[in-house]
């Protein structure tokens, strides 16, 4: 393995961790299987629904991580122009081309990256990129299309495509690709992504146009006979914390009971081609960033999945796969600065006391698998008003939670920069996903824990003063050091005897050089983590 891009955080968290902190949080093993139904073929990045036991498949990629030549990425060749009906069960699939829709419907469901969201058995898509033949352009499609899951998976099955089972309206408000939609108390909420028209390039020459959203938009839709109405609610601007993209979003309810949504990371930073490793919370009329947490796995929209232990107060995020900035390697964090593919199956976990912890179970992906995958939860199992398994309602050791399926699976972690098309490929397969109880509380000595520490460095890019935080399990002696590209030491503090608990320093960085780069070296009981600094 190269060393290049690559710093060893050499510090191994899970030791702090006593046996009793685990059991509480997460008693049960991840098992995955795989199957392949013939012909499905492979997709990555799509919308979907699903209605008694099928999925409808919508939109999406059949190639695999995009070509950096402006000729060659998002070309029309990839596009899905196919309505595509699966039931995992039977192993059966159908398809219907999206010829008999409307062009307008028919340009939008071809695209990439839509937000998407089911409600009932209603499925809402908003924008989505993708080749306009209409307009002879690639764009980001101004539209929010409705989709009558019922009537399309029975049409479509029977070999009778009925296009009155959709209806669209355009606003281009509804612009916007790489973002999150969510309904949460009847309310739905249109978070973050970005416009993007015209050919995508990564050294930002002029053939796009781009321009992120920085924003949840709330709105309500109303049906009136075969129409719906479009009601404007709000729009929260934050251009620190909604400055992203590509992020997974979930349901969550706090300790209490309240009901809110929450941002994991995404992509990229105003100030580097970094994820973000911040957790924003959505509630109804506020956002904020959650202090002291840093969210290192699966930094990159995969499949994941919501779970609340009510009797606990607890609530579980899973992440599959994916793309992200560090990665474990033989208990020790990684970073790795290219944000390669990774195998890492995450949970973040908000106890009781409202404090949120970052894991890495012991197994892993099959493949360097899972971005742009979508996990369909099993329909059979009980879940709360706003869409999280309970986990308190399932009786039996063993139970399906659900489905993984496609994504985009790369043939080795580091891949962008020597991609010609053939080095990674949309996946085929679905992997059903089943969760255990331990029978033994030794076996739960495995799972590690990325951060009890959880060390972040805030704001970053920094302006003036800055906040180092961190988590202590243990008394600990912390040494702090700032150096600059050469090794010179720019900034030290020592403190010694810390307190166990959450822990806050701010330091004054007016003695760095605006647009240079530093590392902040962070010592804690003989071990050291890296950090990256950029100075506005």
């Amino acid at each position: 393995m190269s060393l290049k891009g690559y710093i060893l955080l050499c510090c191994c968290f899970h030791w702090f961790l006593s046996f009793n902190t685990i059991a509480q949080q997460f008693p049960y093993k991840i098992h995955l299987d795989s199957i392949r139904i013939p012909e499905l073929g492979g997709i990555q990045s799509y919308a979907f629904g699903q209605w008694e036991g099928k999925w409808l498949i919508v939109g999406g990629r059949l190639d695999g991580l995009h070509r950096r030549q402006p000729w060659a990425a998002f070309d029309s060749a990839g596009h899905n122009n196919q309505l595509i009906v699966v039931d995992p069960v039977a192993k059966k699939k159908w398809s219907a081309p999206t010829t008999f829709l409307s062009s307008s419907v028919r340009e939008q469901l071809s695209s990439t990256n839509m937000e998407f969201k089911q409600v009932d058995s209603l499925l809402f898509l908003i924008g989505g990129y993708g080749y306009s033949p209409s307009l002879q352009d690639h764009i980001t499609f101004p539209y929010l299309t409705v989709i009558d899951l019922s009537k399309t998976i029975d049409s479509i099955i029977k070999g009778e495509y009925d296009a009155l089972a959709f209806n669209q309206i355009k606003d281009e408000n509804f612009a916007v690709t790489g973002g999150k939609l969510a309904y949460m108390d009847s309310v739905y909420y249109l978070i973050g992504g970005h416009r993007f028209d015209g050919r995508y390039n990564p050294m930002g020459h002029e053939t796009f146009v781009q321009t992120y959203t920085n924003a949840v938009l709330t709105f309500d839709l109303t049906e009136n006979k075969e129409d719906w109405e479009l009601k404007i609610l709000k729009k929260m601007v934050d251009e620190q914390l909604l400055h992203r993209r590509d992020m997974n979003v979930l349901p969550h309810l706090m300790p209490n009971g309240e009901e809110s949504l929450q941002i994991f990371s995404g992509v990229f930073q105003p100030e580097a081609n970094l994820p973000y490793l911040s957790t924003v919370t959505i509630k109804k009329d506020t956002i904020y960033q959650e202090p002291f947490f840093a969210q290192y796995y699966n930094n990159y929209h995969c499949a994941s999945l919501a779970l609340y232990d009510q009797s606990k107060q607890q609530t579980h995020s899973i992440f599959f796969g994916g793309i992200a900035q560090y990665y474990d390697s033989s208990g020790y964090l990684v970073q790795d600065n290219e944000v390669p593919f990774v195998q890492t199956i995450g949970r973040v976990t908000r106890n009781s006391a409202g404090e949120l912890s970052e894991y890495a179970f012991p197994i892993k992906m099959p493949d360097y698998l899972g971005a742009g995958s979508e996990f369909f939860v099993n329909p059979l199992l009980t879940k709360t008003k706003n869409g999280l398994i309970n986990l308190n309602a399932i009786e039996s050791d063993t139970i399906l939670l659900g489905y993984i399926y496609g994504g985009i699976k790369s043939s080795a972690a580091n891949i962008f920069w020597v991609n010609d098309g053939t080095q990674s490929e949309a996946s085929e397969w679905i992997y059903p996903v089943v969760i255990t109880k331990y029978n033994a509380p030794e076996e739960l000595l495995n799972e590690q824990s990325n951060n009890s520490l959880q060390l972040q460095v805030y704001p970053n890019p920094i302006e003036n003063d800055f906040v180092v935080s961190y988590y202590l399990q243990l008394e600990s002696d912390i040494n702090i050091t700032v150096k600059d590209l050469m090794g010179q030491p720019i900034l030290q503090k020592s403190f010694k005897k810390e307190n166990p608990g959450y822990v806050k320093h701010v330091l004054n960085g007016k003695g760095f050089k605006t647009n240079e780069v530093y590392y902040l070296y962070f010592e804690i009981n003989g071990k050291t983590i890296s950090q990256k600094l950029w100075v506005h």
